[in-house]
């Protein structure tokens, strides 16, 4: 076999099955390394090879496969993987699925290549992941705060407003310095990458218009994967936006946040083409390697050793019939460190954004909260919040048994201020700051006997409550 790069096969496809290209091989080539599919109608179409054996090989097309035959078609191949040319200008651009520029400008001046997998890191690089990052939205930034470098999903439904959650966050997003304060430098250094897989169209304009509307896009690279483009070219998506994110955290030095949504898409598109593929199913369908899929895009946030950035992921998925055992969000909760739980109980009621405080965890709050990153009284509050939700619950679910008359003069008390929490604290009409989020929280709790307030010392009640009930 022919060893050389950049060599072509013409007339050697064999079969078409939907995004995959079945060939002879016939040249010395290797697993994922790019291809250029060119059909008779002399369109150039971006692949890679991703199965061979010693006779054939399996090529996933990026680009609808409608115009290719057996006939006429050229396959070349570049002899290395899939990357990526970035450079300092990808900020304030927005790229389609597989990193071309889609907004009428110019390419982006290439300064390095990088390949869309992402590199292998030692975990002895790893450096725990803290820092706090402010979002604007109170339920995250006061109970499940976001760190720098972690992965916290969102976990929505059908239906649910998590699009808009995600706008929000990347609109409003910031970092926060020890003293509390955002500095200008923490500005100049802090980035945000969105991508968005198989949305449909006007989903696809809506992101690109409010970051264009908000000034926000000056700092995003946006990423936009289409519903009608192809599945194979939908497996590709995250990786071309982690890798500009990996390119932006540690190679220029900025603090990243990588927003992507919608991961169910991605783990149909893997589903669909491994069906193509003839490989056996798993649990619903889905391949028996989606877990290492998942990982290998998960894990590709961080905080290194010797490196000035950071990446920190929030992706968004939407559980099938709101089921969080299935495969899609289970494996990601393995994954990640904690999730942020959208409710259509809540989002029926008004409540916006609907994120349900009770189920959402995140694991690695306690490292980029309290004294040096928030108020020093930050978890005590997080922590007598999130204990009285849960009495609030647990008191409506007795009232419907006994009838709110049957209830304690206490238990009442609880569910007044399960229902402040949910429409004052809960529901948001536009972003607040941590300080105000806080503020709102120790002016709840200030509703409730001090007795009940068991989270807290006496002098913290004290110093946040008193006064507020003066």
């Amino acid at each position: 076999m022919n060893t050389n790069a950049n060599l072509f096969l013409d007339e050697a496809a064999t079969r078409i099955e939907g995004p995959l290209l079945f060939a002879h091989r016939r040249v010395d080539v290797g697993l994922n390394e790019m291809v250029e599919v060119t059909g008779s109608d002399g369109k150039k179409r971006l692949g890679r090879i991703a199965a061979l054996d010693n006779d054939f090989m399996t090529i996933e097309v990026l680009e609808s496969t409608s115009g290719l035959s057996l006939n006429n078609t050229r396959i070349s191949f570049a002899g290395e993987p899939i990357s990526f040319n970035l450079g300092p200008g990808i900020l304030g651009r927005v790229f389609d699925g597989v990193g071309r520029v889609i907004d009428g400008g110019p390419p982006v001046a290439a300064t390095k290549k990088m390949p869309v997998d992402g590199g292998i890191l030692n975990p002895m690089r790893r450096v725990k992941p803290e820092d706090f990052i402010e979002t604007g939205i109170s339920a995250i930034d006061v109970l499940n705060s976001l760190v720098r470098g972690q992965k916290l999903p969102i976990f929505s439904g059908g239906g649910l407003p998590h699009n808009q959650l995600a706008l929000d966050i990347a609109m409003h997003a910031r970092l926060r310095s020890p003293s509390g304060e955002q500095s200008d430098k923490s500005k100049e250094e802090f980035a945000i990458v969105f991508a968005g897989i198989g949305v449909p169209y006007d989903t696809a304009e809506k992101f690109r218009a409010s970051f264009e509307e908000s000034g926000a896009l000056g700092h995003t690279a946006l990423f936009l994967n289409l519903a009608s483009d192809s599945s194979s070219q939908r497996l590709l998506t995250p990786r071309f936006a982690l890798t500009a994110a990996e390119y932006l955290a540690f190679v220029e030095g900025r603090h990243v946040l990588a927003i992507i949504t919608d991961f169910t898409n991605y783990c149909e598109s893997l589903r669909e083409v491994s069906a193509s593929h003839g490989e056996i199913p798993s649990r619903k369908g889905y391949p028996g390697y989606m877990y290492s899929d998942l990982a290998t895009l998960y894990e590709r946030a961080g905080y290194l050793k010797g490196r000035p950035g950071t990446l920190t992921q929030l992706p968004v998925l939407t559980m099938p019939a709101d089921d969080i055992t299935h495969p899609i969000p289970d494996l990601t909760g393995y994954i990640t460190e904690g999730q942020i739980t959208l409710d259509r109980k809540l989002d029926r009621e008004g409540v916006s954004p609907p994120i349900n405080v009770l189920p959402s965890l995140s694991r690695l709050m306690k490292d980029g909260i309290g004294e040096g990153f928030t108020d020093p009284d930050h978890p005590a509050l997080a922590n007598q919040l999130f204990a009285a939700y849960s009495r609030t619950t647990q008191v409506r679910l007795l009232s419907n048994v006994v009838g709110a008359e049957g209830l304690t003069p206490a238990d009442r008390r609880f569910l007044e201020f399960g229902v402040e929490f949910e429409e004052k604290f809960i529901h948001q009409d536009g972003p607040r700051s941590l300080d105000d989020s806080m503020d709102l929280g120790w002016l709840l709790l200030s509703r409730l006997p001090d007795s009940e307030l068991s989270r807290l010392t006496d002098e913290q009640i004290a110093r946040h409550l008193h006064k507020r009930r003066a």
